[in-house]
Order: structure tokens, then C-alpha cells, then sequence
């Protein structure tokens, strides 16, 4: 057995989602447990250098993880041939020239989503890809939540029978930034900066509709700006010009109908920041994050409509836990070692930038749906 290195270029580490989830919870985790291993014995062992703006932050970054290369230069890291693998967790405007440059350059990618913030330049970047023949992948981290993956389990299983709908709630209360601390980064509610729920959380539900439920086959969406004026990391004021809240309904293969709230000014009273409802005619499941109840049609109670008395009966008693019979790791991690070993013993791996390119073009038919007030269909992509 040998070890094998990795010279991994990532680039947008300093932001919330590339810090926590890619950089400490997956390469530095991977690093950790003594790299991935291959099916032959060997392991892949990460080298990464840390690509940012700030030489202060980055250079912190590293000696606080001990990553010994970090930089400020991107053209000189994907320059060097003895890094193979380029990562961004940036900005979306930003994505698909920097994968450009990346995949010019000679370099695997893999990047989080939205892959680009029209569906023509992310398209482009598919079409780069496979001409160059590079490995690509992009980020469907919904798909590995506990949660959902034991709604895989349930359908697998036959346990929903068909299913007839599929109804999802998420979000949260987003601080506006003056008298509290915004949880997220101001370029998310500027249009002009490539922000707006939309475009962010539509890439998820394609893919996970499209995995669980059936491909998405139109959609009709109307979306808000709830919250005219927000303050940014400097505590200015400013316009907000992006949505911040949406509302859609998918219509599915196989008639199945989905239909999904999201907002950044809801305030939580549910299980989790995201649930999901599934009913099918044979049982109906309802999952978080983590957890899973269900519901089969044997268990099924009788309701009764009475509006003059006031309800006594317990619906939430009337479902039952799904156990948790295996271990689950954090979904990040686990895409990131599909991808490793895609690109070190060409392992199967359907994640690829033309995922990233599905959500895209959802996210841009949804914004078409809102624009036009009508139902859009989603047309099939030829890459």
C-alpha cells in the first residue's frame, strides 16, 4: 500500500460554507483519519493550498489547521502542475471564469453550487470540461443529510407505494444587520452580485427532487423581497434587490407534485430549518436533517372535521420514529471522498458539473415563472 498525494488548490475557504463544511469537516477530516482509501489498498492524501484575498485570514487558516502552503496569488497556485485538483466555495458570479481558468489550466474541479448564475455560461463551463477531459463534480450535499437518505431507504423499500406529493418548508429568520448580526453575507440579497433565494436554493431541490421523486418537468414559482434594506459587514446600509423569499410548486414525472416555501424571514416552528413531507398511497414519511417519522397506511388514523370542540387528539403521537440502523458521516466529507476516488480509480460518480448545470437552469425557469406568471417547463440539456 502507498500513499498517494493530492495538491488541492482551494480557493473561498474564508467564507462560512468553504471553512466549516469543506475545508475543517472534509479535507481536514480526511487528513485526520490518514486519507481516502482506494480500492487497491492505496490512500489519497490531500495537500491543500489555500487560495484568498486576504493574506492575514488565510495565512490564519492554515497555521490554525496545519496546512503548511496558503496564497494570495490564484494564477501562480494553477500554474504550478504538481496540483492537480482545483475547489471553489466563492462567490457565484465569480464561479465559472474561475473554473474556466481552472480547467484551462489542466486541472480537476469541483465546486459548490450555483455553478454560475445563468444557465448559458454554466453550460459553457460543462462543455469546457468534457472537451479538456478533466474530472468534474459539483456539491449536492442535501442528498447525503441523514434525513433524506432514509427517504432513499423508505422508497427503495416500497414503503410510500406511489407517491403522490412531496411538500417541503425551509428557512429562517436572517437578521437584517443593524441591530443584530446577519447570519449570512450581504452579496446574498444584492441581484446585481449574483444573490437571491431563487438562484441559491432551486439548484437544491432539482437535484434532490430529480434523485428521490422524479425529474423535474416544469415549474411555477413567484418569489418576494420581503426586506427592502439591510446593513452589510460594515453595518452601511443598502438596498436589498434580491429575493428573500419563494414560493414553488414542481410537477414531476411519474404525476407526482412537489411543492417547496423558502425564506430567509420566516421564523422557525417546525422540526428543523428544512423538513419535508412525503405521501404516497401506502404510508408517508416526514423528514429533517437528521430524523425520519412515518407513517404506514395500517397505522393510518380516521380524523374527524369537528370545528365546535376543541381538538384533543395527538397527531404527532400517531408516527413512529425510523431507527437509526447505521452510521451516518458528514455528507460533505462523504461527497468529497466519491469525488477523490472518481478521479484517483475513475469510480462511478453521477455528480458532475452537468448536475450543477440542471439546478441553474431550474433556478433560471423558476425566475422566468415569477417574471412571466405562468407555468414553464423544463427542457431536456444537451451538453
Amino acid at each position: 500500500m502507498t500513499t498517494q498525494r493530492l495538491g488541492l488548490i482551494m480557493n473561498g475557504v474564508t467564507g462560512r460554507m468553504g471553512l466549516n463544511q469543506h475545508l475543517i469537516r472534509s479535507i481536514v477530516a480526511i487528513r485526520e483519519q490518514g486519507g481516502v482509501r482506494l480500492k487497491n489498498g492505496d490512500r489519497v492524501m490531500p495537500d491543500p493550498i489555500l487560495v484568498g484575498r486576504s493574506a492575514e485570514k488565510v495565512e490564519a487558516l492554515a497555521k490554525r489547521y496545519n496546512i503548511t502552503r496558503w496564497t494570495t496569488d490564484l494564477d501562480a497556485a494553477l500554474a504550478d502542475k504538481n496540483d492537480t485538483m482545483f475547489f471553489d466555495a466563492a462567490t457565484t458570479q465569480a464561479r465559472p471564469g474561475l473554473l474556466t481558468q481552472a480547467i484551462n489550466a489542466g486541472k480537476h474541479v469541483y465546486c459548490e453550487k450555483p455553478i454560475a448564475t445563468n444557465f448559458e455560461e454554466a453550460l459553457e463551463v460543462v462543455k469546457l470540461a468534457n472537451a479538456k477531459g478533466v474530472k468534474h463534480g459539483t456539491v449536492q450535499d442535501k442528498l447525503f443529510l441523514p434525513g433524506l437518505k432514509k427517504f432513499a431507504f423508505l422508497r427503495d423499500s416500497g414503503f410510500f407505494g406511489r407517491i403522490l406529493s412531496v411538500r417541503g418548508e425551509f428557512g429562517y429568520w436572517v437578521f437584517e444587520g443593524g441591530w443584530q448580526e446577519a447570519q449570512r453575507p450581504s452579496w446574498n440579497y444584492r441581484d446585481e452580485d449574483g444573490g437571491g433565494i431563487i438562484l441559491d436554493m432551486v439548484c437544491h431541490w432539482r437535484y434532490v427532487l430529480d434523485n428521490l421523486f422524479g425529474n423535474v418537468q416544469s415549474v411555477v414559482c413567484i418569489g418576494n423581497t420581503d426586506i427592502p434594506e439591510r446593513f452589510d459587514e460594515q453595518g452601511k446600509k443598502y438596498k436589498a434587490t434580491a429575493d428573500d423569499s419563494a414560493y414553488a410548486t414542481f410537477q414531476l414525472e411519474g404525476g407526482v407534485i412537489a411543492h417547496i416555501n423558502m425564506s430567509w424571514v420566516t421564523r422557525v416552528y417546525r422540526d428543523d430549518l428544512v423538513t419535508f413531507q412525503v405521501d404516497g398511497t401506502h404510508g408517508s414519511a416526514v423528514a429533517g436533517l437528521t430524523d425520519c417519522m412515518i407513517q404506514a397506511r395500517q397505522a393510518t388514523p380516521r380524523p374527524v372535521w369537528n370545528p365546535d370542540e376543541k381538538r384533543l387528539h395527538d397527531f404527532y403521537g400517531d408516527w413512529q420514529k425510523l431507527p437509526d440502523n447505521v452510521s451516518y458521516d458528514n455528507g460533505f466529507k462523504e461527497q468529497w471522498e466519491m469525488f477523490i476516488r472518481h478521479v484517483y480509480e475513475d469510480a462511478p460518480y453521477k455528480f458532475t458539473l452537468l448536475e450543477g448545470v440542471k439546478g441553474v437552469q431550474l433556478a433560471e425557469c423558476a425566475l422566468k415563472s415569477w417574471k412571466e406568471r405562468r407555468w414553464i417547463d423544463v427542457a431536456p440539456i444537451k451538453a
